[in-house]
């Protein structure tokens, strides 16, 4: 991986990192609870360790549905396909053989 590809990379992952520490901190806020910094950390700790657990929920939830509809979209795709090229190789005009020119 190229020097530059990495720190796209790194950028990446600092700006999902401060998204979720923003969020996190919403989190916290909107609870309307008044916590000590020992049960801050440990709210801000169960948050993100529940909130990984639904994203990958969510997650396989999406893969599950693209996987039942893929079959139905490459089917469509293929008819659609085969409409718009004209048929070509052995099945447009069967070749003869020099057989059967006698």
């Amino acid at each position: 991986m190229s020097p530059e590809e990495r720190n796209v990379m790194r950028q990446r992952e600092n700006l999902r990192r401060e998204t979720i520490r923003r969020e996190t901190e919403a989190a916290v806020r909107d609870s309307g609870l008044h916590l000590s910094p020992q049960e801050r950390a440990q709210f801000e700790s169960r948050y993100i360790q529940e909130r990984r657990k639904v994203e990958q929920t969510l997650r396989q939830q999406i893969e599950a549905e693209r996987q039942q509809q893929l079959p139905a979209l490459i089917q469509q795709l293929k008819k659609e396909f085969q409409i718009d090229q004209p048929t070509k190789g052995p099945a447009a005009k069967p070749i003869e053989s020099p057989k059967s020119k006698k």
